[in-house]
């Protein structure tokens, strides 16, 4: 069996990882899965949005601004770490992923250790905070505040195979420059 090859896009949200992934997927020589954080967390019944166990946003004060804090109960962590695992799960068994996610914390480590046996290659897909925030109110569908908050802590302590600044450049030239850099 071939060993599978993992490109983790780490950024915040509204960062453009899910374009990336996507574009990413349609010029690739081999087909890659797209594991979103996103898509996992809707796998939870809505109670627990704003539940202790699941996931609670609250919306405080930063620079004057609203920065949504993001509190993960034991559901919501369970939820995540199965994730991880899931994804260790199918690239053992030869599956080229795609992971759109947003790493804020210990499952930095986690990711390492859990893929540690595949190729991965770790992209941070970064852009200006304005412009997040501008592509949040944008999207509608995105707390506002969320990525003044994530601003700081994503890319805390991580190093990179590649980074990409979304503001820039398109996400199929950004998914171009993932193709070429590592080969697939």
């Amino acid at each position: 069996m071939k060993k599978a090859r993992i490109v983790i896009l780490n950024g915040v949200g509204s960062a453009g990882k899910g374009s990336i992934a996507k574009a990413l997927q349609t010029i690739a020589a081999e087909p890659f899965l797209h594991v979103s954080m996103d898509v996992f967390c809707e796998m939870l019944p809505p109670a627990y949005f704003d539940h202790p166990d699941g996931f609670v946003f609250e919306t405080m004060q930063q620079d004057g601004k609203p920065s949504v804090v993001i509190t993960t109960g034991a559901v919501g962590e369970r939820l995540l770490r199965g994730m991880r695992h899931a994804i260790a799960a199918m690239a053992a068994e030869g599956n080229d992923i795609i992971v759109d996610d947003v790493l804020l914390g210990a499952e930095k480590v986690e990711y390492r250790q859990l893929l540690a046996p595949f190729d991965v290659y770790w992209v941070g897909v970064m852009a200006p905070l304005d412009v997040l925030e501008t592509r949040e109110r944008d999207r509608g569908d995105r707390l506002i505040g969320l990525a003044r908050w994530q601003f700081n802590k994503v890319h805390k302590n991580m190093t990179y195979d590649l980074e990409i600044d979304t503001s820039k450049a398109t996400p199929l030239a950004c998914a171009q420059m993932i193709k070429r850099t590592f080969s697939l």
